[in-house]
């Protein structure tokens, strides 16, 4: 079965690699653009099934957008992905033709909820969700999702509901650098009002429990963040 087609289109480069990476993961078949001109080339080229689409680009509106790509893709499935969240500006994404309205901040697992259901009602065959067995790996690192549990080096890693969501967060975006506010609005919530240097705390967490059974992972990008990456990586 051919893999659903989905393109990105926003000029944010972190939430492009962010939802790029975990709809990979989860079997799509990625492209991704930052501008409208861009999209439209895109579009062209891959044929998208989907469109994830940012309503405020640098060269146009993404409404535009979305009514120029259905004129040559009528079974375009749309869904906005946008920091503007008056009800209004809801209204006039379905009106222009969107399929589903997703706001920044969003989380990622909701987003992936909405593709599917999506794709569901244009493309049912396509939709399912490709076999896999929820382990995500690094290194030798392995997240069970289904099971939530870590080994290393085959060893078991015991770990909290925070620290385990914190690592599957880290390896859904291996080599990204994410900034804490990306990781309180993933991990935590963002609603959360609390210091951001809990995420200093649970980062040192993981690297001791981690570093048990090897070299560390979770490297400081100093002054933006961490990122999951091996010493040898440039």
């Amino acid at each position: 079965m051919t893999r659903p087609r989905i393109l990105v289109v926003d000029d944010e480069p972190n939430i492009v690699d962010m939802v790029t990476t975990v709809l990979e993961f989860h079997g799509f078949e990625m492209s991704a653009a930052a501008t409208a001109a861009q999209a439209y080339a895109a579009a062209r080229v891959h044929r998208p099934d989907l469109v994830v689409l940012d309503v405020m680009l640098p060269d146009g509106d993404g409404f535009e957008v979305c009514r120029t790509l259905r004129r040559s893709l009528p079974r375009l499935g749309i869904v906005f992905l946008t920091a503007k969240d008056a009800h209004s500006e809801r209204v006039a994404g379905l009106t222009y033709g969107g399929d589903d309205y997703v706001t920044k901040p969003f989380n990622i697992d909701e987003l992936l909820a909405r593709v599917r259901a999506v794709l569901r009602r244009i493309l049912p065959e396509a939709a399912e969700e490709p076999p896999d067995d929820g382990v995500l790996r690094f290194a030798d690192v392995e997240l069970d999702e289904h099971a939530c549990t870590v080994h290393r080096a085959g060893n078991p890693v015991s770990l909290s509901r925070t620290e385990f969501d914190l690592l599957r967060y880290l390896m859904l975006n291996r080599g990204h650098v994410l900034s804490r506010s990306q990781i309180i609005d993933e991990v935590w919530s963002s609603d959360y009002t609390g210091s951001s240097n809990i995420v200093d705390t649970y980062v040192g967490y993981l690297r001791r429990k981690l570093g048990a059974f090897g070299p560390n992972l979770i490297q400081t990008q100093r002054g933006f963040g961490y990122v999951l990456r091996e010493r040898s990586e440039p």
